[in-house]
């Protein structure tokens, strides 16, 4: 009968800190974006041109 006793403080503690943590959450004031936007160097695609990706990456070479 102790063990039962003891899962139930435990399940009632964790209830608590569950509940508590998600109110301190909720109060939580909301995330801001940065006021600067990145600026873009160049748009990939158009209407009038075509997008084009360059890969470069070392050669791989085989050991015959």
């Amino acid at each position: 009968m102790n063990i039962h006793k003891n899962m139930e403080v435990i399940f009632v503690t964790a209830l608590a800190t569950v509940s508590l943590g998600s109110w301190l959450l909720d109060s939580l004031p909301a995330a801001q974006a940065g006021a600067k936007p990145v600026p873009v160097a160049r748009n990939i695609a158009t209407p009038t041109s075509m997008a084009v990706v360059i890969i470069k990456a070392p050669r791989v070479r085989n050991a015959d």
